[in-house]
């Protein structure tokens, strides 16, 4: 019997979580969910009994964390990304695989050398973006290589969106994953490259330096720039690429209103504003500008300029960022202000569905042919639990790791699905999840 050990039990876990406990009797596994909300997982797992154990859990609580990985096979973290390092470190010291939906970060780069020594998988950039996007552009990348191709060009964009049916905001936005990274989201300055040419975009513009990209049958949506691009040139095989860019997808309109927040001040997440619960969001909102005539809509349009039109007005609006609405934290950052606003505004409702849009842009030459290939991605969530988010960022990781326990591949150290051993049953069966990819030419 394996015994494999989930860490975390948010918002992005629940099909994780789901196919765990479904297979569990038929590869002798047995689940144990360690989260701070022990009775959620409890309810969660209450026809799973036999297979399956609820435990009340603390990250900071290191001889409970230690114990619990050393009654394990195989450790999944679904914490936030920055708790990972610990959990990795004692799993690598214990003698216990590791595996997570996050980028590879520094602390799982230093234990490299020792997982290998010792035969031990740590999994990272395993869910959807990093993960599903890294697996169905290299399957292309290869396919392209194999048949004496050389790409030129390679785009990839992604976003967790909500659905059109439940699309009742302004914003054409709902939380379907970690609010907090949605705040932060685009800060540090974006990297790629374009024709030949090194570029960077700085925080302060990267919400206004976008591009439009269209999808069959959902339309235009606004792209821009993600992290660092350039990384990944290497690991793809993309040598010879001459542009190389990795974005984030939103609803169109979307980024010319969350520039005012950020040029604003507002997604600032490095000090804490004391008393903030004495104030409205109008008095936040004038706090950061300079002193003007006027209201404060009226001050924020003349700070905005041409960066301002009627359907930022409206999108701030929804917010109720004019008409006085108090503040309840006590003591927090800009960031945390805001997004304590938004969890209330950008809810998913019961019924709610969202949607994971993803598309790759390729252009290539083939027996002396310029050829455009888009490889497109639209995922619709069941509800606001059982989420399109949920579905593409866990069970990715969950197959691969099932994968591995089984035998379909032996790779060690670290790892993230760029190699076929990895993504080919990966994305086999999420096909037969119908998560599929559309390709077409284009002319």
């Amino acid at each position: 019997m394996s015994k494999i050990l989930i860490i975390g039990a948010g918002r992005s876990s629940s099909s994780l979580i789901d196919y765990f406990l479904s297979n569990a009797k038929s590869y002798s596994w047995h689940i144990t969910i360690a989260d701070s909300n022990k009775k959620s997982v409890e309810s969660k797992i209450s026809a799973y009994a036999d297979v399956a154990t609820a435990v009340e859990f603390d990250v900071n609580n290191v001889a409970l964390r230690e114990d619990l990985i050393k009654q394990s096979d195989f450790v999944i973290s679904m914490l936030p990304a920055f708790m990972h390092g610990d959990v990795a470190r004692d799993c690598v010291r214990l003698g216990k695989h590791i595996a997570t939906a996050s980028y590879v970060s520094q602390d799982m780069k230093d234990l490299d050398l020792e997982a290998k020594q010792k035969n031990l998988l740590l999994l990272n950039e395993c869910g959807l973006d990093p993960g599903i996007d890294h697996a169905s552009a290299m399957k292309v990348i290869h396919e392209i290589h194999e048949k004496g191709g050389k790409i030129i060009s390679f785009k990839s964009f992604c976003g967790g969106l909500v659905a059109p049916e439940s699309n009742d905001n302004p914003w054409g936005y709902k939380f379907s994953w970690n609010p907090r990274n949605v705040i932060l989201a685009g800060q540090g300055t974006a990297q790629f490259i374009e024709e030949g040419k090194l570029k960077f975009i700085p925080y302060n513009r990267i919400y206004t330096q976008t591009e439009t990209i269209e999808v069959e049958e959902y339309g235009k949506f606004d792209a821009y720039a993600n992290r660092d691009s350039i990384g990944y040139k290497e690991p793809y095989g993309l040598n010879e690429a001459i542009t190389m860019l990795r974005g984030t997808l939103r609803m169109p309109g979307y980024c010319k209103a969350w520039n005012v927040f950020v040029k604003l001040g507002l997604t600032d997440d490095s000090y804490k504003i004391k008393n903030a619960n004495s104030l409205t969001y109008t008095d936040l909102i004038e706090s950061f500008l300079p002193k003007g005539n006027g209201s404060v809509k009226e001050k924020l349009v003349a700070f905005m300029g041409t960066d301002m039109d009627a359907e930022v007005i409206v999108k701030l609006e929804y917010l109720e960022l004019f008409s006085n609405k108090q503040i309840q934290l006590k003591e927090a950052s800009p960031a945390e202000l805001l997004q304590h606003l938004l969890e209330e505004k950008w809810l998913l409702k019961s019924g709610d569905k969202d949607m994971i849009v993803m598309q790759h842009q390729f252009e290539y030459e083939l027996n002396g042919v310029h050829q455009k290939l888009n490889s497109s991605l639209v995922v619709i969530g069941d509800d606001e639990v059982h989420t399109a988010m949920a579905k593409t960022v866990g069970l990715p990781l969950a197959i691969s790791i099932k994968n591995f326990l089984t035998g379909k591949f032996k790779l060690y150290g670290v790892q993230i699905p760029i190699v076929k051993e990895i993504y080919e049953p990966m994305l086999s069966e999420l096909e037969s999840m119908n998560i599929v990819f559309k390709e077409h030419h284009v002319s």
